[in-house]
Formats: structure tokens, C-alpha cells, sequence
């Protein structure tokens, strides 16, 4: 974890502490893209710090997402979406058990990448429940399988306004964290160390989340769609580099 023997170990605590502010300013400006970008490296900085910290520094980031746009949030395309999220999470299981998370991760991260650049095309998705409740199944296994959630809910909002986009992913994330933060608790990933580390890491969190309003203003005046398919397919890039390469 960030301390040793009860004391902070400072070099860990900055480097960890940039990488969350940098993701927590990525996902306060577009709405996705934290957990994907930040995991890994997390990893590389300390294992422990995944998945249990940085599921609780999710929550956290959503949880304040919720307060700034969850005024503008689709509740219903949020329930559809979360209908799906429990039978996903089940499959992300037992995908893991059966493909191995390397054959897992590619699946997801090539199934992102087509819808991406299908919506380039002339075919749009829509937030309808058919389609929410399918996000909802992708995101559910991808989240518990491969780190990769928030895309396949986004991609289905890249033509409403970016507080919209935000405030309904938010809330979707809210929820599902919670599901998440259950599940690993019912296994004993859910420590002491692990809420420790994750207190230390919140400052950094908060000052990420405040130095997205610039760049959210800016998205809001019509760059919401470019932001979110472009944070959409760099994730789906990372996560099959990542897969092909087995980290």
C-alpha cells in the first residue's frame, strides 16, 4: 500500500497521486476514461492499489459528478442500464474463469472499438431500453473482467449535451460501484490498507475533479460527441494492447 510500517511513503503517495488527479480530470471533463487510464498505472506504482482502492475512488469521483450534473441525468436509461449490469457482472466472472481476462479484455476492447467507429459512420446508437439494458450487460462484464465500464454506457449518449452524458453515467457508476465495492467486500478484498489508501489518494481525486470544469465548459460548446468517441476508442486501444501484451 502508500505506507510502510505506518508512515506515508511520499514518492508512491505523489506519483499515485497524479496519475488519480490526471484520470479524475479526464472522467470530471468527459465522463469515462478514469478507471482505464489510471489502473494500470496504479498498478505499476503499488498491486494493491487495485481493484478495491481505485473502485473506491471511483465512487467517490462519481458521487461528486452526481452533485454537479445529476440534475441532467436520464434515470430511466439508468435503471435499463443497470437491469443489464447485474447479469454482467456475472458473466465478467465467469468470462475470467472460463477465457482467461487476456481473451476477455480483447473481446471487450474490439467490441468498443467497432461501435466507435461505427458512430462515425451514418448509424447512430440510441438510449433506448433494448440497447441500454445490452450497454449495461458489455459494461457490467467489461468493468468486472477488463476495467473498461463507462464506454459502451457513453457511446450511447454521444449525441445529448455533455451534462446529460455526465450526470446519467455518474449515476450509473454510483450504483454499479456499489455493486462492485459488495462484491469484493463478500471476498475480503475490502481492508483497512485498502480504505486507507484510498483516503490518501481522495485530495488528489478532488483536485482532478475541480480542474475538469475548464475543460468542461469548453466540451459543452459542441465537443461532447469528438470527447467521447475519442476517449471511447483510446480506451478500447489501451485495453487490447494491454490484453495482447498480458499485463
Amino acid at each position: 500500500m502508500l505506507t510502510t510500517g505506518g508512515a506515508v511513503t511520499l514518492g508512491a503517495l505523489a506519483v499515485a497521486g497524479l496519475i488519480v488527479a490526471a484520470g479524475a480530470a479526464v472522467q470530471g471533463a468527459v465522463g469515462i476514461g478514469m478507471a482505464l487510464l489510471a489502473t494500470p498505472l496504479l498498478a505499476l506504482v503499488d498491486p494493491a492499489l487495485v481493484p478495491a482502492p481505485m473502485i473506491m475512488l471511483a465512487t467517490v469521483h462519481a458521487v461528486l459528478a452526481v452533485a454537479r450534473d445529476g440534475r441532467h441525468a436520464d434515470w430511466r436509461g439508468v435503471g435499463w442500464a443497470m437491469l443489464g449490469r447485474l447479469p454482467g457482472t456475472a458473466l465478467g466472472v465467469l468470462a475470467v474463469v472460463v477465457l482467461s481476462q487476456r481473451a476477455f479484455g480483447m473481446l471487450v476492447g474490439l467490441c468498443v472499438l467497432a461501435f466507435a467507429g461505427l458512430s462515425l459512420s451514418t448509424w447512430r446508437p440510441r438510449p433506448k431500453p433494448g440497447s441500454l439494458v445490452a450497454a449495461g450487460v458489455v459494461s457490467g462484464a467489461g468493468a468486472t473482467a477488463a476495467g473498461i465500464g463507462g464506454p459502451p454506457i457513453a457511446l450511447l449518449y454521444q449525441d445529448v449535451s455533455g451534462a446529460r452524458v455526465r450526470g446519467t453515467i455518474a449515476s450509473y457508476f454510483v450504483l454499479g460501484s456499489v455493486v462492485s465495492i459488495a462484491a469484493l467486500a463478500s471476498v475480503g478484498q475490502v481492508t483497512a490498507e485498502s480504505m486507507e489508501s484510498a483516503a490518501l489518494l481522495t485530495p488528489f481525486l478532488i483536485t482532478g475533479f475541480v480542474l475538469s470544469g475548464p475543460a468542461r465548459r469548453i466540451l459543452d460548446d459542441g465537443w461532447t460527441r469528438p470527447a467521447v468517441l475519442t476517449v471511447a476508442a483510446t480506451s478500447a486501444v489501451l485495453l487490447i494492447l494491454r490484453s495482447a501484451l498480458g499485463y
